[in-house]
């Protein structure tokens, strides 16, 4: 099955969604669907990332639904036959519709619920994917080298310190490897590392087992804020409310270069890591 999929954990933080415009999809969504089963699966684009199996309208006919649960940042909807599992791309989003609302151009799939409404998939730029699993999906090829969910009891500064020995990656790269932890991207890798006052390039072997809990709780601090504002809109996230997401005015530091710290008033530094933005304070950061 491995051979199917091109993996690379880290770069998967490059793209929006991030984990908290996930996991408020998760949340919206989630209260709509208990109790619910598939009357139908409507595919109307079958190549998305990978292709949609051919043959998961059939194995969803008439299953319930028994959980909605996320994994970094895929969806893992659960039957009693297996799992699908859902990733939402780069431009994504679900959204509970009337059965009979007409689907627009980017409106790929419908799950078509017994009380006749649609959980609508809509992915302008087709990079999400829609798969099955009849196995552990934590065993799944895209699962199960993910590391610790960071909003997680296993996730703290003793674990960041442990995994970050001898590591010559800079510290914004270190949180943001999947493998590492999941879900840290680039917007939020800003934001934690600002609060935690860690310059980004420094090498994640030369932090301190005091810095590494401290870079922990900020990154937990930050993820919980967004996802109680509904998660970032930059570009195309909308929730699965349909509404989008708040925490981008809030953000201290992640696309403010050279506006003055909200700390100490120098101006923000804006450089490139690994072909993306990152931004932070020459002074407030060390």
């Amino acid at each position: 099955m491995s051979g199917r999929f091109r993996i690379c954990h880290s770069a998967e933080s490059r793209t929006l969604p991030e984990l908290p415009e996930v996991e408020t999809t998760r949340r919206g969504i989630a209260p709509h669907l208990q109790g619910q089963h598939i009357a139908e699966l409507r595919v109307r684009q079958w190549r998305l990332r990978w292709p949609i199996p051919r043959e998961l309208p059939s194995l969803l006919a008439g299953q319930p639904l028994g959980s909605l649960a996320r994994r970094g940042k895929y969806l893992l909807f659960g039957f009693p036959s297996g799992t699908a599992i859902l990733h939402l791309g780069m431009s994504g989003s679900l959204r509970l519709l009337s059965e009979s609302t007409p689907p627009g151009k980017h409106d790929h799939v419908d799950f078509i619920l017994g009380n006749a409404t649609a959980l609508r998939y809509t992915d302008p730029r087709r990079f999400g994917a829609l798969l099955w699993t009849a196995d552990d999906p934590e065993q799944h090829p895209l699962l199960r080298d993910l590391g610790p969910e960071p909003l997680g009891e296993s996730f703290d500064g003793d674990y960041l310190f442990r995994r970050s020995r001898n590591r010559r990656v800079s510290s914004k790269a270190f949180i943001m490897d999947s493998k590492v932890v999941v879900g840290v991207g680039n917007i939020y890798a800003n934001e934690a590392l600002f609060m935690a006052g860690l310059r980004p390039g420094r090498a994640a072997g030369r932090l301190s087992r005091a810095e590494c809990v401290r870079l922990a709780e900020q990154i937990k601090a930050v993820l919980n804020k967004a996802i109680l504002a509904g998660g970032t809109t930059l570009r195309d996230f909308v929730g699965g409310d349909g509404k989008p997401g708040y925490f981008s005015q809030e953000l201290s530091v992640y696309g403010r270069g050279g506006e003055p710290c909200p700390r100490c008033a120098t101006a923000l530094k804006s450089i490139r890591q690994g072909q993306r933005a990152t931004v932070y304070c020459p002074r407030c950061q060390r």
